[in-house]
C-alpha cells in the first residue's frame, strides 16, 4: 500500500467513528460533561470536525466548509472561520450547543468528502511538500496531514469514552 492508501485507509475509519460517538443521542446527552469545565460529546464532534476542516480548507487556499451553508448556526455559533476550539474556555465550550446529532455528523460528512476527493488527488511527491516553515523541521503536507488524523482520532475516542460515562438520567 502507498502513503496516500494509508491515509485514505485512516481518515476513512473516522465516519463510523464519528456516527458512533453520537447516533442517538439527544441535544441534552451531546451537551452533557462529566463535571463542570469539561468537554462535551457534542464540543469534541464539533471541535474534531473544526480542525480536520479549518486545516484542509488552508491546505486548498479554500473557505470552510463550516463558513457555508448554516453550519455555525446549527451548533449555536457564528460562521468565524478562526472559532476551531483552540483556546476555548469553560464558557466556550459550553456555547458549543449541536441542534442535534445528525448536524454533527451532517457536517463531519461534508468535511470527509471533501478530505477523500483531496487526498485522491494526491501524488506521494506532494506528501513531500512543506507546507509550514514554522518548524524545525519544517512541517510537510505528509506530517501535516498524519497530525490532523492523530488529532482527530483522539477526539472521537474521547467522545465515546464519554458517551460510556452518559447518566441514565440526561
Amino acid at each position: 500500500m502507498d502513503a496516500k492508501g494509508v491515509l485514505r485507509d485512516a481518515y476513512g475509519r473516522l465516519p463510523d467513528l464519528v456516527g458512533g460517538a453520537v447516533d442517538g443521542l439527544t441535544p441534552q446527552q451531546l451537551r452533557w460533561a462529566p463535571r463542570p469545565g469539561a468537554n462535551s460529546i457534542g464540543w469534541l464532534v464539533w471541535h474534531l470536525t473544526r480542525v480536520q476542516d479549518s486545516h484542509l480548507a488552508e491546505l486548498l487556499g479554500a473557505d470552510q466548509v463550516y463558513t457555508g451553508a448554516d453550519w455555525a448556526g446549527r451548533f449555536g455559533r457564528k460562521p468565524d472561520p478562526s472559532d476551531t476550539g483552540y483556546g476555548h474556555t469553560a464558557a466556550d465550550v459550553a456555547a458549543v450547543v449541536p441542534e442535534s446529532a445528525r448536524a454533527l455528523t451532517d457536517y463531519y460528512q461534508a468535511v470527509h468528502d471533501r478530505t477523500m476527493t483531496y487526498l485522491d488527488g494526491l501524488t506521494d511527491a506532494d506528501l513531500d511538500r512543506v507546507v509550514d516553515r514554522n518548524w524545525d523541521p519544517p512541517v510537510t503536507l505528509g506530517v501535516r496531514l498524519v497530525s490532523v488524523y492523530d488529532d482527530d482520532a483522539q477526539h472521537v475516542a474521547q467522545a465515546a469514552y464519554l458517551r460510556g460515562l452518559l447518566p441514565g438520567d440526561v
